[in-house]
């Protein structure tokens, strides 16, 4: 595969709490801030009705949104500062801890794993192409192309249940809106790598060249050519990628080298917490 490097960033994560009377502290949700942006992550659980009575639910499912808005409003760290200096009892927040992060939507979902729901399962064992794909630490834009970045495989995502993995797949997040509702904006998508075959009216992973050797943008759309006969063969004389949201225009290329059709579209693997 094309060298898919983004350095690491140092965040903190906290873990909110839930001590209902009577019961062990169980984890809510984990928050995971990002100095650098002052944005702050976050993922809760969402079976609050079965942790909690009738009333207690009614309280605190609200909380999830509240927060969500307060850091919209307030920026993360303001956010931060005033849980650790308001919350106690039922509601509770653990000290931060640092976290070298490449993927913020990634490492949210490892934490929640991990301080979450680790009491309760465990997590599967990582086969290499059997039971999960490597993860890239690329963004694909669904809108135009993404930013100039490197990529290099940072992590293993589990396959959804039923996919039957092959060496050829890999997992990137998906970010913007215009390839709603197959992939909403945020989500983690397993692609298959220059697949063989006709690319026509399929959804693809394309690249165009960056910068650097390695680096580049990529944008995730439907692949649309026209082509013709030369005496060397087929020629494409117009390449369209197109968005699966009409309220997003077609983007059109150019057959120069510049671009490249990294992958097929396979599944999303999940869809980003609301």
């Amino acid at each position: 595969m094309k060298a898919l490097s983004q350095d690491a960033r140092t965040a903190e994560y906290s873990v909110l709490q839930l001590a209902l009377p009577g019961r062990p502290a169980v984890g809510f949700g984990v928050l995971l801030y990002d100095p650098a942006t002052d944005n702050l992550y976050l993922k809760f659980r969402d079976d609050i009705k079965e942790l909690a009575s009738p009333e207690d639910a009614e309280v605190l499912e609200p909380i999830k949104q509240d927060l969500a808005a307060r850091a919209r409003e307030m920026g993360g760290r303001r956010v931060l500062e005033w849980l650790e200096d308001s919350l106690s009892n039922v509601l509770r927040i653990t000290d931060r801890k640092v976290a070298a992060v490449r993927d913020f939507s990634y490492t949210l979902q490892r934490l929640y794993e991990d301080h979450v729901l680790g009491v309760e399962r465990e997590r599967a064992p990582v086969i290499p192409f059997v039971t999960h794909v490597p993860l890239y630490s690329l963004r694909a834009a669904a809108g135009g192309f993404g930013r100039d970045m490197e990529s290099e495989a940072t992590d293993w995502v589990a396959a959804p249940p039923g996919l039957r993995v092959t060496r050829d797949m890999f997992a990137v997040h998906v970010t913007g809106h215009s390839m709603e509702p197959e992939i909403p904006d945020g989500s983690l998508v397993i692609f298959r790598y220059n697949p063989a075959g006709s690319r026509q009216g399929k959804r693809v992973l394309v690249w165009r060249r960056g910068v650097s050797e390695t680096g580049g943008e990529f944008t995730v759309k439907v692949y649309e050519s026209e082509k013709r006969v030369t005496e060397e063969g087929w020629r494409h004389t117009r390449i369209r990628l197109k968005p699966l949201n009409p309220d997003y225009p077609v983007l059109e290329l150019e057959e120069d080298g510049e671009y490249q059709v990294l992958g097929h579209f396979v599944c999303v693997v999940e869809q980003p917490e609301i």
